[in-house]
């Protein structure tokens, strides 16, 4: 049961990690660059960013409890690899429910970012919700990177 719960843990940072890098090098630049309209592509990165953040909060919520089986300590989630997720999902969380959702708000007033001036005061607030919404990914892509390298650490260790 150690192993497979171990697997799961491994299974879960790996899903995360893996849909996190599709969507940040592959769909979101496809769909800007083969859409041709900066509104139906910026409705297509939101709608897969929305899945992946729901996708990733589940992810790491599996992670703890099959570490918390696995251990049967909560001691456990005070490791460095257990840390890194539960920032990866709180980033997550934070994204989500604050920062997509307020941005969400602002296009529905905008009706087209991209006919909006970019002075207009909705537009000058999407873009910098914008630029948070990317630090705070780049930050999940980054711990997710760093988790899976504490995991090979911890796995490499016990050995």
């Amino acid at each position: 049961m150690h192993t497979f719960l171990r697997g799961v843990e491994f299974l879960s940072v790996s899903l995360w990690l893996g849909a996190d890098a599709f969507l940040s090098f592959v769909v979101a630049p496809g769909a800007f660059l083969l859409l041709g309209n900066r509104d139906a592509a910026g409705m297509l990165v939101g709608f897969s960013l929305a899945r992946l953040h729901f996708g990733g909060i589940f992810l790491g919520l599996i992670f703890l409890a099959a570490r918390l089986s696995r251990t049967r300590d909560f001691a456990s989630f005070t490791t460095a690899a257990a840390l890194t997720i539960v920032l990866m999902v709180l980033l997550t969380a934070l994204s989500q429910f604050t920062v997509s959702n307020r941005m969400e708000n602002l296009k529905r007033q905008m009706v087209s970012v991209e006919n909006t001036p970019k002075n207009d005061p909705l537009r000058v607030e999407f873009e910098r919700l914008h630029h948070i919404s990317v630090a705070y990914e780049t930050g999940v892509l980054t711990l997710g990177f760093a988790a899976m390298i504490l995991l090979v650490r911890e796995t490499a260790t016990r050995s």
